[in-house]
């Protein structure tokens, strides 16, 4: 074997050597011959011996290859990240984001959790507080012979007609039967529910991006400076708009409780299950679309106001439940792993959801400080003297938490749950009534210190002491305005100062008036303008087209459209 593999090697080292000394043989002939060939004989003979001896070493290349040079090649083979560090390196500052995406996510919502729940406790400690003292102001007024000053303060009149919207609401609810709706609700079919659990999620978001501009018409309505007293009759039919929201949509998150009560005691849990799986459908139609930091503000206002809004609807739940079994003790425990996963499904669904949407539009996690910063501007902002609203309808606009129909709702569940008599109930009641006041107390100075702080590494120091946010001016003041600009003669400068206003904040000069939102009949009917405003109203409405987008994140609230979308 090994003589024949000799042999044949033998062979082919002669034939190349004879290959060899015949091309040497040629190319010599060819030098003796160039005084009888042409020039172009000559290149064409020596470009064939060219391309033969290329092709030659070409078969030798490809007799060369073999299995295990390939394998070694692979093998061996090595490459350099330096060359491309910027792309990698970029890579890396991905990951670090995702990580850090679940805690300084977690930081923004609990302190917008504790934001809400001191706005919730504001309505059931301080708010009855402030309209007994309205109250006795009203009663009072007379004896103390004040004419000439103003009955009440703006603040006092907007306590005393959330104080009113509460009473009458409450009233109202009491002709809702919780349990004819829940054995309603009981009785359809598991997809049926499903679908309508998220047709209530749609017209809950609905019903409070237009309720909060309810309330604050019946606010500016009730305390704006008016010059006959027949424009104080708009201010009743915006009242019970405000009512008739307040009582819809609180039925509206009665359904939603009953629906998730129905779900925790349905016997295969199959409804919470698909309940639960809608919240990571969520992640589907958020993630993969293009998100601004404005939109993503608006999204996580959203996502603190609907998680403290489910904690509520949990409580309900467990209430209703424990009141069922007689307030046993041992099943809360039958309901605490439910209620566990619930939360817990929330949590990872919003974590994922954020993690991915700063991924996919290169949004750093820093910017979770400054929308921490942006909401605890607002706190701070409402104790300041040039304050020009309450804190509560702040945080409604901010997050689209309204809550007053939420409010409503727990009175109900409560009062219908827990049975007061005697005594010692009612010191019970007592108790937990200072209790409340305390926590709300505490809540209040913690969040107030925290909000300062937030404030001040964010460097907005300077725009607690600045004029507060243009925003649409009253028709008085612009009537004002325009009667200034038909009265002065035009070689004398013109003063442009907007008129007193009604929440005792001072007066700040404005270049231009500001647009003027168009009006239907039927407002102008409420409100009771003027001809001159009526005459106007065109101007106004050109004016609204060249409305600057709003672009601070101070600007931006809960149902302002910026950006692509809005969720």
């Amino acid at each position: 074997m090994a003589d024949s593999v000799a042999a044949g090697l033998g062979d082919e080292n002669d034939t190349e050597n004879e290959d060899k000394e015949r091309e040497k043989h040629l190319i010599g002939g060819v030098n003796k011959t160039k005084k009888h060939i042409g020039a172009s004989d000559v290149t064409e003979t020596l470009g064939f011996y060219e391309r033969n001896a290329k092709s030659k070493e070409r078969k030798s290349n490809v007799s060369d290859l073999s299995l295990v040079r390939f394998i070694s090649a692979e093998l061996t083979r090595g490459y350099f990240l330096e060359h491309n560090e910027a792309k990698y390196t970029e890579r890396r500052e991905r990951v670090y984001t995702c990580l850090r995406i679940p805690k300084e996510l977690e930081k923004l919502m609990i302190f917008g959790f504790f934001l809400c729940l001191d706005v919730f406790l504001y309505v059931f400690t301080l708010l009855p507080l402030r309209v007994l003292l309205a109250l006795i102001r009203l009663l009072t007024l007379p004896c103390c012979g004040l004419s000439g000053s103003r009955i009440l303060q703006p603040a006092q009149v907007c306590d005393v007609l959330k104080g009113f919207i509460m009473i009458l609401c409450y009233f109202m609810m009491h002709y809702v039967d919780y349990a004819m709706m829940y054995h309603l609700i009981r009785g359809q079919s598991v997809i049926k529910l499903y679908i309508i659990y998220n047709m209530l999620e749609v017209a809950d978001r609905l019903f409070s991006s237009f309720g909060q501009d309810i309330l604050d018409a019946l606010y500016w309505t009730a305390t704006e400076p008016k010059e006959r007293k027949r424009a104080h009759i708009g201010v009743i039919p915006h009242f019970f708009m405000a009512v008739l929201y307040v009582f819809l949509h609180a039925i509206l998150i009665m359904v939603q409780a009953t629906t998730l009560n129905v779900a925790f005691n349905s016997h295969n849990k199959s409804l919470l299950t698909i309940m639960m799986s809608n919240n990571f459908v969520e992640i589907k139609g958020s993630v993969f679309k293009k998100f601004e930091k404005n939109n993503l503000f608006q999204m996580s206002n959203s996502d603190i106001k609907e998680r403290f809004t489910n904690y509520t609807l949990l409580l309900i739940v467990c209430l209703r439940n424990m009141e069922q079994f007689s307030w046993n003790p041992d099943h809360l425990w039958v309901l605490f792993p439910d209620v566990c996963m619930v939360i817990a499904s929330e949590i990872a669904v919003d974590v994922v959801k954020h993690a991915f949407i700063t991924k996919f539009n290169d949004i750093t996690a820093d910017v979770y400080s400054e929308y921490r910063a942006s909401l605890a501007f607002d706190l701070v902002s409402s104790r300041q003297k040039n304050a020009y609203t309450d804190y509560s309808d702040s945080v409604s606009r901010r997050m689209g938490f309204i809550p007053l129909p939420l409010a409503l709702l727990l009175i109900r569940v409560v009062t219908s749950s827990v049975k007061i008599q005697g005594s010692l109930s009612i010191v019970c009641v007592v108790l937990f009534y200072l209790g409340m006041i305390t926590l709300k107390v505490l809540n209040s100075i913690v969040l107030l210190g925290k909000s300062c702080m937030y404030v001040k590494e964010a460097n907005m120091e300077e725009k607690l002491f600045q004029n507060p946010p243009s925003a649409t001016p009253s028709r008085v003041s612009s009537r004002a305005h325009r009667t200034k600009h038909t009265q002065e003669p035009p070689g004398e400068p013109v003063d442009e100062g907007v008129a007193s206003s009604v929440t005792t904040q001072p007066t700040h000069k404005i270049e231009r008036p500001a647009p003027q939102i168009p009006t239907s009949e039927s407002d102008l009917f409420l409100t009771t303008p003027d001809e001159s405003e009526e005459k106007s109203l065109n101007q106004d409405e050109s004016e609204l087209k060249h409305r600057a987008p709003k672009k601070d994140l101070l600007e931006i609230d809960r149902f302002t459209i910026c950006g692509n979308r809005i969720d």
